[in-house]
């Protein structure tokens, strides 16, 4: 009985190790695991960005911000990509908050565009040729309603826009049904300054390597002719 009863005890203390060890790497390659740390003030704040006369402003969220803010920032006539919240009824959400998958948040990043140079359309295609759309509440690694995907219009034909582009993908690419939710735009909340340009600010953090990185060269590798120059 000793001998079965160390046994036991041995096996458990496997599956406890085996656990934490899986815990640990997830929280290594998850968006959610990453605690801020101390920067230089002027490190973290973004150069101030001036929107011109006819800049104007879409709005995406498809699973971590640090991903999509990278890959928006690397298309022509995209000006600037900013994280933030936005898709929930919870007033100044935070970071923390969002966590919780509570909030009714999804992590979203504004894109300012210059639409002489890029159109409403080509962002949406820019959106659905980054994620994986059939996807319900998350992009692999990250799951939860913080991640889900969203596609915000802030007019009717922003809307079909967005429509047409799923029935397309629905014909065409994707045999499970697209899970991307189809928002009229309300608010935006920012998001802390340490997640502004985290990718570019971060390239030796585990997630970054490990997630955004690869995502983003996909993103290069399917869209070469949409990169901006010194991009590629």
């Amino acid at each position: 009985m000793t001998v079965i009863f160390k046994n036991l005890k041995n096996r458990k203390m496997k599956i406890i190790k085996r656990v934490a060890v899986v815990s640990f790497l997830m929280v290594l390659v998850s968006c959610f695991g990453f605690a801020e740390k101390k920067e230089n003030k002027q490190t973290l704040e973004k150069t101030t960005f001036i929107p011109q006369e006819d800049t104007k402003v879409a709005y995406f969220a498809s699973g971590c911000f640090w991903c999509v803010e990278a890959i928006f920032e690397s298309v022509i006539g995209v000006e600037e990509a900013v994280s933030g919240y936005a898709g929930g009824k919870t007033l100044n959400p935070t970071y923390a908050k969002i966590g919780t998958g509570k909030t009714g948040h999804s992590e979203t990043v504004a894109v300012y565009y210059n639409p002489k140079k890029i159109s409403f359309k080509t962002l949406v295609d820019v959106f659905f040729g980054s994620h994986n759309p059939t996807t319900v509440n998350g992009q692999n690694p990250d799951y939860g309603t913080q991640y889900r995907s969203i596609a915000f219009y802030k007019t009717l034909n922003e809307k079909k826009i967005i429509e047409n582009a799923i029935k397309k993908l629905s014909a065409t690419v994707y045999k499970r049904k697209i899970a991307t939710e189809v928002t009229a735009f309300t608010k935006f909340y920012k998001a802390e300054a340490y997640h502004q340009d985290f990718e570019r600010r971060n390239p030796n953090q585990g997630y970054v390597k490990a997630v955004s990185v690869p995502r983003l060269n996909k993103f290069k590798k399917k869209f070469p002719k949409l990169l901006k120059k010194g991009k590629h």
